[in-house]
Order: C-alpha cells, then structure tokens, then sequence
C-alpha cells in the first residue's frame, strides 16, 4: 500500500473531535457536577435542548431526501431490517454475557444504543467517500431517523421493560409527545424556515450540538453524585469497548452478506454497509434524555459514545477500501437534490 492512502486512513483514524468534546463534558461534570440550585435549571435547560434538537431535525427534513430513492423497496428494507430487526436482537443476546464480560449496570444502554436510528451525516460522507449511491443513502437515512423518532423509544421500552430495567410503558406515550412535537413543529414550520435554516445551518448544528453537550454534562453530573465512577473502573469501560467492536464487526459481515446474497450492485452495498451499521449519537443523547431521567442516564450514554467512535473509524477503513476499487469512479449514481 503506498504512503498516501496510509496517511489517510490515520487522518480518518483520529478521535472525532465532537468525541472529544463530549468526553471533556463528562470530565468537568466529573471534576464540577452540577448540584444545588444550579441543577433545577439546568434541568430546564435540558428539556428546551432536547426539543431543540428535535425542532431542527423536523426543520432539516426534506421530503424530496425521502422521496428520492424510496422505489429501491428492497434496499431500504435491508437498512431497516438490519437497524431496528438485527441490532437490537444482537444487544438483547448480550444480555446474556456473563457480568465479567458486560456488567450488568451497562446492559440496557447496550440495549438502548441498538434500538437507535442510524445515522444521516456520515452515512451519507463515507458513501460519498466510497463512491457508493449517494441518493439512496439519503433517502435510507432520513428515513431511518425519521421511523426511529417513534420506533426506538416504544422498541426500547419494550425490551428494557422485559429485561427489568426502568423505563415505563406508561410514560412512553408523555415521552412520544415531549420528541414528536418538536419534531413535527420544526418540519411544519420547514415551508417558512427552511431557507433560514439551510443558509444558517453551521450555526444551528454548533447550537445543536451544544444543546447535547448540555444533555450530557447534565447526566454525568447526577451519575457522578450517584456513585457512577465507584461503580465502573477501567477495566469495565474496556470490556465494553469489546463487545461494542464485537457488535460492529457482527453488523458489518451480515449486511455485506445481505447485499451480495440480494445481489445488490455494489453502489448499493456500500449505502446498506453504512446506513445499517450506524448508531446516530444525535438522536440517541436527546432520546436517552428523555427516556432515562436521573442519575442512570449517564450509564446508558456510554455505550453510544463508545460505539459512535468504533463505527466511524471503522468506516473510515472501509470507505477507503470501497474507493480503491477498480472502475468506481463509474459507479455511483449522480446525487439528487
């Protein structure tokens, strides 16, 4: 392999720095928790963030983004399929790892992660990269994230009521109203904001991710009052990077074995390898938020930040590979509005 593709491969290998951020994040809630009075407002704070977040994701919805690509039934069932059906029947089994694999405290954020939508940034950056189709990624992401507004809060609250962890049936539908009016708002309002929001959209993804900044400095403050560090240690965390990777690699080697047994064309392979092999930390923070209140929110955050790290330096490598190929300069399709 020649020198240049190497350096870009350890260039994509970086930890991503919004990673960072959020890790600094969960170090001054360590160092400075917020506690007294301050944390009353902050909890506010946390509610209008997490309706924030949803409002823009409503704003940024196109429904040309879900028209396009929709015809492809048969790959966007494949992209569903492997993000709502495998990943969380991979996560429940997991369950079933002995406590000196998988502690048991870190379980239903396990389960959580995979009832996550996927992801749409980077899904649709490393098909681009790989020369993938463009299009249909698109439209498999946004959807994804689009079902799994409702899907991952009724999906997780039902497996993680039959494994006994604390999310009530009874609070879903408080918990469905608190992420789907903001959601619907922001894309109602699109006709009249659209503009405003595609013009201004480096401000207002700093502004949403600050607002998820401000979710996870929240949770880890009430997990450090309630004893997280004296309850996971290092060798904790690594064992969960483990099986994190383990579940990754798990995900990647059936949805590239979906493709070929469906006879994809391989532009869309690579929108199936990774649209259904994502995690999308943008949702998954605000829902976690509001599906897990107190100090066990910081517990299932863990392994969603593991993961979204793992997956993107994986598909860093992958999406180089894909790019090498021979002829895929004439592979993909052109991309749509």
């Amino acid at each position: 392999m020649s020198p240049a593709p190497v350096g870009r491969w350890l260039t994509r290998l970086k930890p991503d720095v919004y990673i960072l951020l959020i890790l600094g994040m969960v170090g001054l809630a360590t160092l400075l928790p917020a506690k007294g009075e301050v944390r009353p407002f902050l909890g506010v704070a946390v509610s209008l963030g997490i309706g924030l977040v949803f409002f823009l994701h409503g704003a940024r919805l196109s429904r040309d983004a879900v028209i396009a690509g929709a015809t492809q039934w048969r790959l966007h069932a494949l992209v569903l399929a492997a993000t709502f059906l495998l990943f969380p029947a991979l996560c429940l089994l997991a369950q079933g790892l002995p406590v000196w694999i998988l502690p048991a405290s870190l379980g239903p954020g396990l389960l959580f992660l995979g009832c996550l939508p996927s992801t749409i940034q980077s899904s649709i950056g490393f098909t681009a990269i790989a020369r993938g189709n463009v299009a249909a990624t698109v439209a498999a992401a946004t959807a994804s994230n689009l079902l799994g507004i409702i899907v991952t809060p009724v999906l997780a609250g039902l497996l993680l009521h039959r494994t006994g962890a604390g999310v009530s049936l009874d609070g879903l539908q408080t918990i469905l109203l608190q992420l789907l009016a903001p959601f619907l708002a922001g894309h109602l309002l699109r006709p009249w904001i659209g503009d405003f929001v595609s013009r201004r959209a480096r401000v207002l993804s700093r502004l949403d991710r600050g607002s998820i900044l401000l979710v996870v400095y929240a949770a880890f403050s009430d997990a450090v009052a309630g004893g997280i560090w004296s309850r996971l240690g290092v060798l904790d965390l690594a064992r969960l990077t483990l099986v994190c990777c383990v579940l990754l690699a798990i995900v990647l080697f059936a949805t590239l074995a979906a493709a070929r047994a469906a006879r994809l064309s391989t532009p869309d392979e690579i929108t199936l390898v990774f649209c259904g092999s994502k995690k999308s930390l943008a949702s998954g923070v605000p829902m976690a938020g509001a599906l897990f209140p107190g100090d066990g929110l910081g517990l299932v955050l863990l392994p969603i930040m593991i993961f979204h790290q793992i997956q993107l330096m994986a598909a860093a490598v992958i999406a180089q590979r894909y790019a090498e190929r021979p002829g895929s300069e004439g592979d993909a399709p052109a991309a749509t509005g």
